[in-house]
């Protein structure tokens, strides 16, 4: 009985346990999967519900959500801790609203931004959520929501419908078996993927029958590459089993959009475990530079304000319960540190983020962040990225090599009457004798007989137009679904309304280009291609196969099977890297790579191969057993295509210019002037990356160029380290793969010398290496970085950088949704940084002092008032007169500070040199903060001292008196400080003393009347005023005059 009892109770410990651990490690780790098609009821696990939630809280956690968010700073914890205090009786000082009213305004205005942003994100996922999609059943079709959708559904998509969750595509409406996707929302790209369905399932003869097969999908776990899929579809109830292997273009990914037909598809992975949930990554919160300085500067306040209190109590000589009265003057100088500094600062950043969208030179620009447009004034460093950013991504076909002669823009009419020529002579031989044809063909395909440069014309052109992933698109006019075949088929090849659709616009260029000489692309599906040669002639090729270009193989190849003659040929395109090695022995392909690199050309080299059916069979049979394998698929794939990657007959070499961006150049030079060091991180290839830098003036003409040799261990990196170090004032080139090296051990050297240089370009840098040097950046300089970029490659180096500008490209919308700042152009950063980033900073720094300097007179005030009245802790000014001072008394004329500017927005542009001295940091550091507390300490005790001085016996005429002086003061300290008037600051002046004036008549509490409308008050009144502030206007005056500002001197 006993054992029984103690077993059952270590059972109950082990789940105990079991429970406590599996709560601990909730998240899940992530499994492949078997899913049967229309059977989500058979997964053996349990997957994640398929609903988006963006959401940051929830109804509970909004609340300490939000002020956990608040009270983290510095600034608003002091405050609340000073509110509270409030309610302990012993020390109270003045009434509560004086210090809970300011603080409740600051956290409401929060809590109302935050929750219509949670709403509105709650709205936007409710929306998403509930689109309803048809869900196939053994019943027929029923409607369901997404968020309902499960692992192991068959969904029905229709045409611009998005997708709701990760799906291996199995049937489509149109009759080629494939259909189009948009992907901007996933990767950023504009251009649309062709996808492919299941060919079993696809072979159906009707929808229904997706029920009458046994059969299910190998699916590998979820994970981040959206560009990769390894998985099997097997269909069990044949014999033999139908095994085919599936791959990236049988999946159909969440968020991406189906642009051409009806698909179905069966979901695999929902919610949490799709593709695009998984590569969301949540930007850090960005604080800038000046908020830091100005937290920094508010402990140091409040050290003064403890300092200030210890030494009033020690003048009292620590008598009594000293503690509660230290406490009592820690809370009556608590105005040294203004509440309004925050809410000041919030409105006036997005007063400029206002400003900076409503500007008409820059257009279309917009303001994702607010919090941080002060950053735009202290850039030391820019990171920008090449195609697209500072290059159109628009190309244009410039060169075509053949080895022994090269033609150019001039003469591209050569070629085309040499292909006029060649077809016309290929008709001409089938008309007149068909068999002679085969004879041909085979004395062109022997290498020993020298070829004339019109056949080698005609191949090459032909294999560009054959060897790509481009397809033609026409756009239906009027009839829907029940057009007939005649008028497809007349629609079809109308040369003006045919696009081409590919996934590099290099593609397309070359596309266009030899639509241009005569051989035009007109349709394409999966397994056929057609091209109309200069006479209106279709010849049809089958697609046998097909190997996409990846970033690690730098090629892609076709093979294709020509209809009239059968003859089966592999046709391979890629970089000079990578088919250097591939084709045949020549001497002239590296030398005119180089030459067409030096003029800032994309190269590509184009090669064939001709196979026998014997040979073209024996690659198939293996080529599909690698396919099949699930271990190593890629790399058993990869060496079955390399088999016959050898010995390639090298046809030509390409070369397509992609354009400069509008005023790139007078951009880049105006940043370099003023002061701003460039660094270009691309993607691209080392010449044309180097080519681009010297024709944007990146580098500039006179500048020598060091390009760093490639190094793969530490031995060579010091030694190729030295070498740059002996060089001074050059531009410094470097590769991603020899940066890795370099950064693995001697990160620090090499960081350093980076820094010294004018400008630097990293060339073949994936998107976590351009965050990394970002990163690298800002722990070795301590300065401030900008990213800008247009593509989603772009977007972790945009949200690693202290701020991140995005340009709305070619590339998609992916980068400037995720920027701080998002433009139309690269040019106009120039007046982003020159004319509002300096205005925004100089602004700030003015404001945030000003608002300081009013909290530190009163402070002042108070300690001359207590000091004299033997150091009671009792307030000078109570409840009203202290909210009115820091509110409706001073607030617009402060606020107004965000309207100046030292100098007009031509000159800031004219003279970007005067850039410079913002990243100093100058304009709010310690020794302007001390200069203000001279100034404050100076004012207060004028103002307390005269007014005690000339008060006549009565301590409410003391009060009168000073209050009105110090808030003339502060008026009149407001002009002083403004470098350029605006008619706003005119009219915030003069509101702001009629709004006093008036309210005179209601203070009777604080104020005689009778009193203040006599001769004395006045005379008083303006003494007081004009001693505190007309020292000051002197200085300077003399100041300006003997020692004025750069900006000054350009102004006069």
């Amino acid at each position: 009985m006993a054992t029984n009892k103690s077993t059952v109770l270590i059972k109950k410990k082990k789940n105990c346990c079991d429970c406590l651990a599996h709560i601990c490690r909730r998240k899940k780790e992530l499994k492949a999967r078997t899913v049967w098609l229309g059977c989500p009821e058979k997964c053996e696990e349990k997957y994640p519900k398929n609903a988006i939630k963006n959401q940051k809280y929830n109804i509970f956690t909004f609340v300490p959500g939000v002020l956990y968010q608040q009270f983290k700073f510095f600034l608003n914890l002091y405050f609340l801790v000073v509110a509270c205090s409030q309610f302990v009786p012993s020390l109270k000082i003045g009434y509560l609203y004086t210090y809970w009213a300011p603080l409740g305004f600051v956290l409401a205005v929060t809590m109302v931004r935050e929750a219509v942003d949670e709403v509105r994100r709650y709205q936007r996922d409710k929306e998403m959520n509930s689109q309803l999609y048809s869900k196939l059943t053994v019943r027929g079709k029923i409607q369901v929501k997404s968020s309902d959708i499960q692992v192991g559904d068959l969904i029905i998509v229709e045409k611009n419908q998005r997708i709701p969750a990760d799906m291996i595509f199995l049937r489509t409406s149109e009759k080629n078996g494939a259909c189009f996707i948009r992907t901007d929302q996933l990767d950023g790209e504009t251009d649309w993927k062709l996808k492919v369905a299941v060919g079993c399932t696809q072979r159906l003869p009707a929808l229904g029958d997706l029920f009458s097969i046994s059969a299910y999908v190998y699916a590998q776990r979820p994970q981040l590459d959206i560009h990769s899929f390894e998985g099997n579809f097997t269909r069990e109830d044949t014999d033999p089993q139908i095994h085919e292997s599936l791959s990236i273009e049988n999946t159909l990914w969440a968020s991406t959009v189906v642009a051409s037909g009806t698909v179905i598809g069966v979901v695999i992975y929902t919610g949490k475990e799709t593709r695009s949930v998984l590569n969301t990554s949540f930007a850090k919160n960005k604080v800038g530079l000046l908020d830091l300085e100005l937290n920094r500067l508010t402990k140091a306040l409040f050290l003064a304000q403890v300092v200030l209190s210890v030494v009033m109590v020690a003048l009292q000589g620590f008598v009594g319960p000293w503690f509660r009265n230290l406490f009592r003057f820690v809370v009556l100088f608590s105005y040294i540190i203004p509440i309004s500094l925050r809410v000041n600062l919030d409105m006036g950043k997005s007063a400029y983020g206002w400003m900076i969208m409503k500007d008409e030179n820059i257009p279309g620009t917009v303001v994702r962040t607010s919090t941080i447009p002060e950053e735009l004034g202290r850039l030391v460093y820019l990171l920008t990225d090449k195609t697209g950013t500072l290059t159109q991504n628009e190309m244009i076909f410039k060169r075509l090599h053949l080895g022994t002669v090269s033609y150019g823009t001039d003469t591209m009419d050569e070629i085309q009457s040499h292909i006029i020529q060649s077809y016309a002579q290929v008709s001409n031989l089938k008309k007149q004798e068909p068999r002679l044809k085969p004879n041909i063909n085979q004395s062109e395909e022997s290498p020993k007989v020298r070829k004339s440069v019109s056949s080698r014309i005609h191949e090459a052109v032909k294999a560009i137009a054959l060897c790509h992933n481009v397809t033609p698109v026409y756009e239906s006019h009027g009839g829907v679904n029940g057009e007939t075949e005649s008028a497809e088929a007349d629609q079809d090849f109308s040369d003006d309304n045919r696009t081409y659709q590919a996934s590099s616009p290099d593609e397309v260029a070359l596309v266009r280009w030899t639509e241009s000489v005569g051989l035009t692309l007109v349709n394409r599906d999966l397994t056929s291609l057609q091209l109309k040669t200069p006479s209106g002639q279709i010849l049809s090729f089958y697609i046998l196969q097909i190997f996409p270009f990846t970033s690690e193989s730098k090629r892609m190849g076709i093979i294709v099977r020509e209809e009239s003659t059968g003859d089966i040929t592999f046709y391979m395109k890629g970089a000079d890297v990578a088919m250097a090695s591939i084709v045949q022995y020549n001497d002239w392909l590296e030398e005119e790579c180089g030459n067409m690199a030096r003029e800032g050309l994309r190269t590509l080299v184009v090669a064939k191969k001709s196979l026998s059916e014997e040979q073209y069979q024996d690659f198939e049979n293996r080529y599909n057993q690698a396919k099949l394998s699930i271990h190593d698929r890629g790399l058993k794939v990869a060496a079955v295509v390399e088999s016959l990657e050898r010995e390639m007959e090298l046809l030509c070499l390409t070369g397509v210019e992609d354009q400069l961006q509008a005023d790139v150049r007078p951009t880049l030079e105006l940043l370099r002037n003023a002061g701003i060091k460039i660094w270009m991180l691309t993607g691209d290839k080392l010449e044309t990356a180097t080519c681009i830098a010297k024709s944007s003036h990146l580098v500039s003409r006179n500048q020598h160029i060091h390009v760093f040799k490639p190094v793969s261990n530490r031995g060579e990196a010091h030694l190729e380290l030295n070498a740059f170090r002996r060089k001074h004032d050059c531009a410094l080139v470097i590769s991603g793969d020899s940066l890795e090296v370099c950064l693995r051990y001697y990160e620090h050297e090499f960081v350093e010398l980076a820094c010294q240089c004018p400008a630097v370009v990293c060339c073949r840098c994936s998107p976590t290496q351009k965050a990394q040097i970002v990163r690298l950046l800002q722990q070795h300089t301590a300065n401030r970085t900008c990213a800008i970029g247009d593509g989603g490659n772009d977007v972790s180096m945009i949200q690693a950088a202290d701020c991140g500008i995005g340009i709305e490209g070619k590339e998609g919308k992916q980068a400037s949704l995720a920027a701080d700042f998002s433009i139309t152009q690269f040019k106009h950063i120039g007046r982003l940084l020159m004319v509002h980033g300096r205005n925004s900073y100089k602004r700030s720094a003015a404001l945030g002092q000003f608002v300081m300097h009013r909290g530190m007179i009163i402070s002042t005030m108070q300690a001359v008032f207590s000091s004299i009245f033997y150091f009671a802790s009792v307030p000078l000014y109570q409840g009203f007169l202290m909210v009115g001072y820091a509110t409706i008394y001073t607030m617009f004329p402060v606020f107004s500070l965000v309207l100046d500017q030292d100098v007009k927005p031509e000159m800031a542009l004219l003279y970007p040199e005067l850039y410079k001295d913002l990243t100093k940091g100058r304009s709010l550091s310690f020794k302007t903060f001390l200069i203000w507390v001279l100034i404050s300490v100076y004012q207060g005790g004028i103002l307390m001292y005269g007014a005690l001085v000339l008060f006549e016996s009565e301590f409410v005429h003391v009060v009168a008196i000073s209050f009105t002086a110090l808030i003339l003061t502060e008026l009149l300290m407001v002009a002083l400080t403004i470098r350029t008037w605006h008619w706003l600051m005119v009219v915030a002046e003069f509101f702001s003393l009629g709004c006093y004036l008036a309210s005179l008549a209601f203070l009777n509490e604080y104020f005689d009347l009778s009193f203040i409308t006599t001769w004395p008050f006045l005379w008083k009144v303006s003494a007081i005023t004009l001693v505190s502030c007309l020292p000051l206007y002197i200085i300077k005056y003399l100041k300006r005059k003997f020692s004025p500002p750069s900006y000054s001197k350009l102004s006069s």
